[in-house]
């Protein structure tokens, strides 16, 4: 999962592009990046790290000009710890290029392999959004007649990407000398919307993953860029936009309701701090259906993202709602920490138990979804440390059974502890008095609910179904085998064995 921006205005938009990276912060730690565009000069910085910490005074002096576009990264393909993975991407030709992408591509492999081989084209690192940058400049030079590019080129570019480029993506880039382009996948599964705002009589444009970074930057929530969808902004100040894909659909990623996105944002009409309160309504009457009996005293959120959920869930059913943990607020998400034995060390740091809120109680825990079930089995423990009765544990989301293959980093499946276990023996393995999971179905009418026109969704981790119809078991099985470092040589190291080969007998 990433963060992304894109921003046309009428001044420097350096501190604009940082502001926003802050509150997209949640959706990656492991790399920032700003690109501005002064003239016809990219001005480019990024580095692994946390957005306060790749970016000095001195930098952003550097960063000029009245455009630009900005990523957090999380990494789900190439390397978590390189800093050339680290976003925006760069490419001169045609015109000069810049690239941010949230989500991830499914056939990697084979555009590699073409852009090598057909396109001749280099890719440099192991990033999927570096081949996703190079198909789009392949496509505009295509198009292109000689130094003229228009709106209507970069839409058939935009096209011929679509028809070429399997998975999902929400891209922002920035086009030399023409202007700001923003697309999404076919499928509408990773966000992106656009919002205006009014300067010296004259609009500007803001592009960002989620609603939250139009709002506290000052911009006016527009609309959702639709799947399949490509806006163009101009340097003046024009927009345009064209639906670029054949019969797109609207399948946004479930689990960013669940888990990632802000409360406080909306994105494709749906509030995700509203779904979060459904959750907890339809996991309560869950609860009474399968439990009327039962002895909880207090009901207890993990924070922070099911605080609404646990609050919900504790007024259906009439029990006190309290805040049972302290978050450590400088110690990063656990869930998307390289490593697992990095992942469980950071739980202690990161929550603090208030004993009071556990002695002798029956105590409900209530989480937004349980995925590895590390975090889980620490926080039992915690509770029952603190003197918890009984602990109690409820999921607002369903069982993670699936690898997730569109920019969620939970690949294997031998670490999701749902695959192959009944929630019998889950409950046993993050030693809970009892577990309670939400239905899928009620997950799907939660989300429904905010927004009744969405009529399907990207529930692969739960459900196994994967919408762009190309995941098959030997792909998830290459995935797994890549995570675990016993895959073979990518085509791409196979392609530059061969050249190398070629280019040694060339000269004997």
């Amino acid at each position: 999962m990433c963060g992304i921006l894109g921003v046309v205005a009428q001044t420097p938009v350096n501190q604009l592009l940082y502001d926003g990276l802050q509150v997209l912060q949640h959706r990656g730690q492991d790399a920032a990046g700003i690109a501005t565009l002064e003239g016809r000069t990219f001005c480019l910085h990024k580095g692994n790290g946390l957005v306060r910490d790749v970016f000095r005074t001195r930098n952003m002096r550097a960063l000029k000009g009245n455009a630009g576009i900005a990523h957090v990264r999380y990494p789900t393909a190439g390397n978590a710890v390189d800093h050339n993975e680290a976003q925006p991407f760069y490419v001169n030709s045609p015109f000069g290029i810049v690239l941010g992408h949230n989500g991830n591509l499914t056939n990697t492999e084979e555009l590699r392999r073409a852009m090598y081989k057909q396109d001749l084209r280099h890719i440099n690192t192991g990033s999927d959004s570096e081949v996703l940058l190079n198909v789009l400049a392949h496509e505009i030079q295509a198009q292109a007649t000689g130094f003229c590019l228009d709106p209507q080129k970069i839409f058939a570019a935009v096209a011929g990407v679509q028809r070429r480029v399997k998975g999902a993506y929400a891209v922002v880039a920035m086009i030399a000398g023409y202007g700001l382009l923003a697309f999404r996948d076919p499928h509408g599964i990773r966000p992106l919307v656009v919002g205006t705002h009014e300067m010296n009589g004259k609009a500007e444009y803001l592009v960002a993953s989620e609603s939250v970074a139009l709002d506290t930057l000052g911009f006016k929530f527009e609309r959702d860029i639709a799947p399949g969808e490509a806006v163009f902004i101009d340097f003046d100040g024009n927009i345009h936009s064209q639906q670029c894909a054949e019969g797109a659909t609207l399948n946004p990623c479930i689990f960013e309701y669940v888990y990632f996105a802000r409360p406080d944002s909306v994105m494709d009409g749906i509030s995700v701090y509203a779904t979060r309160l459904y959750m907890g309504e339809y996991l309560a009457e869950k609860l009474k259906r399968e439990w009327g009996e039962h002895d909880i005293d207090v009901v207890i959120p993990i924070p922070d993202s099911s605080r609404p959920s646990a609050l919900q869930l504790a007024n259906h059913l009439g029990i006190p709602f309290r805040e049972g943990f302290v978050k450590n607020r400088y110690i990063g998400r656990t869930f998307i920490m390289p490593g697992q034995a990095m992942r469980k060390k950071s739980v202690r740091q990161k929550l603090n138990a208030i004993a009071v809120e556990f002695k002798d109680k029956n105590v409900l825990l209530v989480d937004d979804s349980i995925v590895r079930g590390t975090t889980s089995r620490e926080i039992v423990q915690m509770a029952r440390d603190a003197g918890a009765r009984k602990v109690y544990f409820a999921s607002a989301a369903p069982p993670v059974c699936f690898p997730n293959v569109y920019g969620i980093d939970m690949p294997t499946r031998q670490e999701l502890i749902a695959t192959n276990r009944t929630d019998e023996q889950i409950c046993h393995e993050i030693s809970a008095d009892r577990l309670i999971y939400q239905d899928l179905d009620d997950l799907k009418a939660a989300v429904k609910k905010a927004n009744p026109h969405i009529e399907s969704f990207d529930a692969s981790c739960f459900d196994g179904v994967y919408i762009t119809g190309d995941i098959t078991p030997d792909y998830l099985d290459a995935v797994e085998a890549a995570r675990s470092g016993k895959t073979k040589l990518s085509t791409l190291e196979e392609d530059q064995m061969e050249l190398d080969l070629a280019m040694s007998a060339s000269s004997m």
